[in-house]
């Protein structure tokens, strides 16, 4: 009777207890268990504090790169919002591996330091006399490379569904892929479809994106209780779906046009222009537009002239869904992720996780950045909608083989 007290005590923090099973013969004790959630918390203020800096910085690094250095364009702002991801995808692994032989609180301390140097840097870019964007793509890496998050990292290696493993991998890479390109593009876009100025595009986006945020929130809780009904793998699939009506109604339709910058060309181009004409010209145009810059459409992408402009309830609605698919794929993948692993720390293939997410956030800005200047808003929307349908086509394949490792191996039912 004394040892079914003591069993009913002791919890297993995962799997059972059944006899001669080494790999389930965990116990978790009331000190370990309030020990567990105080450094969750921890870990949640982290992100938070975190996330907050990343979407305040995020959102004004394009004024800022062309306020600082007049030669950047589009598709360097894509390598510069890439190298944050190029940074924590080399750090990951490194501060994974780190974390395995040393306390964990070594390269947790280490990565914060640097990233308070990366941000002092990236905030002093445009003190030097030329090179700034280079400066800022260094400061922006250095930001990733501190950023890299640290968890335990033995895992266990035997009896694991490495398809499911790999998909999964793939599927967190779409999922932040999307996501990433749309942050990058969103500024841009907003500037060249509605001749917002840089402090506009700042605050109106700046704005859109804590709405979404706010949905986020929202959608977090209200997801646990709809996995418990239909199961992670149909919000997935689910979640998906809505992304993909999100970027297809981010497509250019209609008859009518975006904005052109014809400043530049006219002040260049109008021959025979008298002294009073150049004078009251100068008087009519306010100084403050004047170091704005010109708002619209640049001449210098060639798409401006036949692509029509993307309206802002079609930006709009497109957000929203947006907003919605990607945090239940989001945190699907990481649940979905974590059961298919089963018990044990899982660091090392957590890393890689991150790894494929930085990934993501590489080549996501830069694809969208390279395919936007060059070809516009219809071609890089539709690319971006026949990858999503990709996505879900290998979410069906694999859809069977998503399930935990407690149900893959019959310790629980599905």
């Amino acid at each position: 009777m004394a040892s079914l007290g003591l069993e009913a005590e002791q919890e297993p923090l995962l799997g059972d207890r059944t006899p001669g099973s080494r790999e389930w013969d965990i116990l978790e004790t009331e000190d370990h268990y309030k020990s567990r959630w105080r450094s969750i918390r921890i870990l949640y203020l982290t992100m938070f504090l975190s996330s907050v800096g990343f979407s305040i910085v995020i959102m004004s690094i394009w004024p800022y790169l062309q306020k600082i250095d007049q030669t950047a364009d589009a598709s360097f702002l894509g390598w510069v919002i890439a190298s944050f991801s190029l940074g924590q995808m080399v750090a990951s692994p490194v501060f994974g591996l780190w974390s395995n032989y040393r306390p964990r609180k070594e390269p947790l301390i280490i990565s914060l330091s640097i990233s308070v140097a990366a941000n002092c840097l990236y905030a002093y870019v445009h003190v030097p006399a030329s090179h700034n964007k280079y400066y800022m793509l260094v400061a922006r890496g250095l930001v990733g490379f501190g950023a890299a998050s640290t968890d335990e990292v033995q895992v266990l290696q035997g009896n694991i569904d490495q398809v499911a493993v790999v998909a999964t991998n793939i599927v967190f890479f779409v999922i932040l892929f999307i996501f990433a390109l749309f942050e990058t593009i969103v500024t841009p876009l907003t500037m060249d479809m509605y001749a917002w100025t840089r402090e506009q595009a700042v605050l109106y986006d700046g704005i859109i994106l804590a709405a979404l945020g706010v949905e986020a929130l929202i959608i977090f809780m209200g997801i646990k209780l709809l996995s418990k009904k239909i199961g992670e793998r149909a919000i997935l699939l689910g979640g998906f779906i809505v992304v993909w009506v999100g970027f297809f109604i981010l497509l250019p339709w209609g008859n009518h046009f975006p904005k052109i910058q014809w400043e530049d060309l006219h002040n260049t181009s109008i021959p025979n222009t008298t002294f009073g004409e150049i004078i009251i010209t100068l008087w009519k145009s306010p100084k403050e537009d004047h170091n704005e810059g010109p708002t619209g459409c640049p001449i210098g992408q060639a798409w401006c002239f036949y692509t029509p402009m993307i309206h802002l309830a079609q930006f709009l609605t497109s957000a929203v869904l947006i907003g919605i698919g990607y945090p239940s794929c989001n945190v699907m993948s990481y649940t979905l992720y974590s059961k298919i692993l089963g018990p044990k720390p899982q660091g090392v293939y957590m890393g890689w996780l991150t790894a494929s997410g930085s990934a993501a956030r590489i080549l996501g800005p830069v694809f969208i950045s390279q395919v936007y200047t060059s070809w516009g808003p219809r071609w890089a929307f539709s690319l971006v909608c026949g990858i999503v349908m990709l996505t879900i086509i290998l979410l069906g394949v694999v859809y069977r083989r998503l399930v935990a490792f407690s149900v893959r191996h019959g310790r629980i039912q599905e």
